[in-house]
């Protein structure tokens, strides 16, 4: 919702005119863009409410944690918990944002991917720790909307690890026409609040003289890892690999023989279509199916504006 809205107000502001449309002075409304986002998620949750409710899924709203081969125990909102039994466990967790060693994020002046997609107000300045996909995905969204965006990235690329160079040169020059600025071979080696701002330094990648740098939201973005803590995985022998993701054999059955994994928490490219095409596979595997999927065709996506 919002890399398409800021690409309608970065048209209004910077190409109608070049194009004989004449519309005035064009003014933004975060507050209303903020509010036209809420709305997308709440019909997008609540459509997935809807299709749970048609397939006769039973959806019970807290932290599931596995107790035992084939039980779960669900700790709610208001301090109840519920044990569910069951013949089969799917673990679906996901992701969630990689914290960056020595940088406390607030939400407010430090921000992560879920505080970008909420702030009050355009901040002047916005420096990014990282451009990869959701570096260059937030940061080009606050630069169409009139922040000074400034993306530090410790490799010589944009785009993130296993981008076509092609793709990466051409792409880094469409973003820096509509205004955002790119230190590669870069690294940030601390960030500090100082009132209302934040002061980073940054470093050449192999080393050498350093330098300060100033913003109003600074935006970690250096990735994500696997949702796997406090799940109960430790207590019933299921096996982790060495960045932490549920290992899984072709039919993603973990090392517990009713219990599976799909999606951000196992191998493969953290993507959401990877995911749904995993969860298919898997259900149908449990019904005696033979699905399989070709992770050579799962295709890899950068949304903005162009898109990658």
């Amino acid at each position: 919702s919002l890399l398409h809205n800021s690409h309608y107000y970065h048209l209004a502001q910077a190409e109608f005119s070049k194009r004989g449309i004449e519309v005035g002075q064009v003014k933004l409304n975060l507050e209303n863009m903020m509010n036209q986002k809420s709305t997308s998620v709440q019909q997008l949750t609540g459509g997935i409410a809807t299709l749970f409710k048609a397939n006769k899924v039973t959806h019970l709203q807290g932290h599931g944690t596995i107790t035992g081969k084939n039980e779960v125990t669900v700790a709610k909102g208001d301090g109840s918990k519920e044990t569910v039994k069951t013949k089969n466990i799917l673990i679906a967790t996901g992701s969630e944002v990689t914290p960056f060693a020595g940088i406390e994020i607030d939400e407010k002046l430090i921000v992560s991917s879920t505080g970008a997609l909420s702030l009050e107000k355009v901040p002047e300045r916005m420096i990014v720790i990282g451009a990869g996909v959701i570096g260059v995905e937030l940061g080009s969204v606050w630069s169409r909307l009139g922040s000074k965006v400034t993306a530090v990235e410790f490799l010589g690329h944009v785009g993130g690890v296993g981008i076509d160079m092609d793709v990466s040169k051409t792409f880094q020059r469409s973003l820096k026409k509509q205004g955002m600025e790119f230190m590669l071979n870069t690294k940030v080696t601390s960030a500090t609040k100082k009132s209302n701002e934040v002061t980073v330094r940054v470093e050449p990648a192999k080393g050498g003289e350093g330098k300060e740098l100033s913003c109003d939201v600074l935006l970690v973005c250096i990735g994500r890892r696997p949702y796997t803590a406090n799940l109960g995985l430790e207590n019933m022998g299921i096996s982790l690999d060495e960045r932490g993701r549920v290992s899984v054999d072709s039919h993603f059955k973990t090392s517990v023989p009713n219990i599976y994994a799909i999606g951000d928490c196992i191998h493969g490219p953290m993507l959401a279509h990877k995911a749904e095409d995993e969860g298919i596979v898997c259900v149908e595997s449990l019904v005696g199916g033979k699905g399989h999927l070709d992770y050579n065709c799962v295709p890899s996506v950068i949304y903005t504006h162009p898109v990658s």
